[in-house]
């Protein structure tokens, strides 16, 4: 599984948990909701890291917790080398 698409299934996860929207999340986090729809669309190849942080702040979580899944097992991640 590539990593933009881990990033999407767990972000997902977790508002699914929180009971909370993807609109809300946008909302909070202050990115356009089209950007949001994007990144949990998978349609950028890896999301930027300060979106990244942002959502994951927004989602109440620190990196430790939020990348503690089984989807970013390097094992299962597509991971392009140079």
């Amino acid at each position: 599984m590539k990593l933009n698409k881990a990033f999407a299934l767990r972000v997902k996860e977790i508002l699914k948990a929180k009971k909370m929207t993807q609109y809300k999340l946008a909302q909070e986090t202050g990115l356009y909701q089209s950007t949001m729809t994007d990144i949990l669309n998978c349609k950028y190849e890896t999301p930027n890291f300060r979106n990244m942080a942002l959502i994951i702040r927004e989602l109440g979580m620190t990196m430790s917790e939020f990348f503690d899944s089984p989807l970013f097992d390097f094992a299962s991640l597509e991971i392009k080398e140079k």
